[in-house]
């Protein structure tokens, strides 16, 4: 068996200063953390990031001054609150923030897994994001005709392959063949990249891969390392693992709206700490862990009687 798995700190010293990065995640749910946190605890600097829906690890980045580029569609901490740190950052042009949508970011990651220059779309046509684009003179995105005469007008999305992606997935064998239960939104720039870094939950055997081969969401191909990091998404929700831990989240988007209380955060949470588990003992530890701990059925956390949060 060729083994692809690696721990954290050896897997985040590959990522090099100015690394072209695409980060999976959705705002509060499979946010790569415990990579991010790693990046940061070793300042990483002037990444230049993708991410259709710019998730909690994403933020934590920008506010600690790793990112000089940023493309993305958008994103919030949900009911929680803001991604304050893109924002002030975008307001005040301390990044090259680029506003694509979900959509047609995501577009272009698909034309980079499917090896083709480009992707033809009607998405943002007529938007004020296109015009922005089109105005910064991004070269990703082009308007013109078919080229079969019809006269309709198309947004050329230009095929996007980062060298590297890191997603963050409930298991995975020792090969790389990677598992996901519920909603999936990072095959597109877990194919499209060159070096794809997957931290899980959990490694499971390749027995089980070959009994259940249709749960194989991004084959072994694909990847080029497997992290096993228990509760790597935290305080984000992994579906039928765990749910958000939302008094943390809470916390968090309390912290992240002055730069000031920001660094004390990270001061605390991240950089004085020496790596994810006592990341996860600063947040309360076991005790907080078990609370979250998903409903087999529903797949979130169960509160009381029939009720979920």
């Amino acid at each position: 068996m060729n083994s692809k798995v690696m721990n954290l700190i050896d897997a985040v010293r590959e990522i090099p200063d100015g690394a072209e990065i695409a980060f999976g995640g959705f705002a509060i749910t499979r946010s790569p953390v415990a990579f991010a946190c790693e990046m940061i605890r070793q300042n990483k600097k002037d990444l230049n990031i993708y991410q259709p829906i710019v998730c909690m690890a994403t933020d934590m980045l920008v506010g600690a001054k790793s990112v000089k580029k940023l493309s993305y569609g958008g994103g919030s901490l949900d009911r929680f609150g803001r991604m304050e740190r893109i924002n002030e950052a975008f307001e005040n042009k301390t990044i090259d923030a680029r506003e694509f949508s979900g959509l047609s970011l995501t577009y272009r990651f698909l034309a980079g897994s499917l090896g083709v220059p480009y992707i033809p779309t009607k998405t943002l046509l007529g938007t004020d994001i296109l015009k922005n684009l089109l105005d910064k003179k991004d070269e990703s995105v082009m308007i013109s005709e078919s080229p079969y005469g019809d006269g309709e007008k198309y947004v050329f999305m230009k095929a996007l392959n980062p060298d590297y992606a890191v997603i963050h997935a409930p298991y995975a064998d020792e090969k790389g063949n990677v598992l996901i239960d519920g909603p999936v939104w990072d095959l597109e720039l877990a194919k499209a990249a060159k070096k794809l870094y997957v931290t899980v939950d959990q490694i499971i055997s390749n027995e089980y891969i070959k009994m259940h081969p249709e749960k194989v969401v991004i084959p072994n191909v694909y990847t080029h390392a497997v992290i096993e990091v228990p509760y790597g998404a935290y305080p984000t929700a992994v579906y039928k693992m765990y749910d958000y831990d939302s008094d943390m989240l809470t916390k968090y988007a309390k912290t992240n709206k002055k730069q000031e209380d920001f660094d004390l955060f990270i001061d605390e949470y991240v950089t004085g700490t020496s790596n994810h588990n006592e990341f996860l003992e600063k947040c309360g530890g076991i005790s907080a862990l078990n609370k979250l701990k998903a409903d087999p059925v529903y797949g979130y956390k169960k509160v009381w009687g029939d009720k979920y949060e």
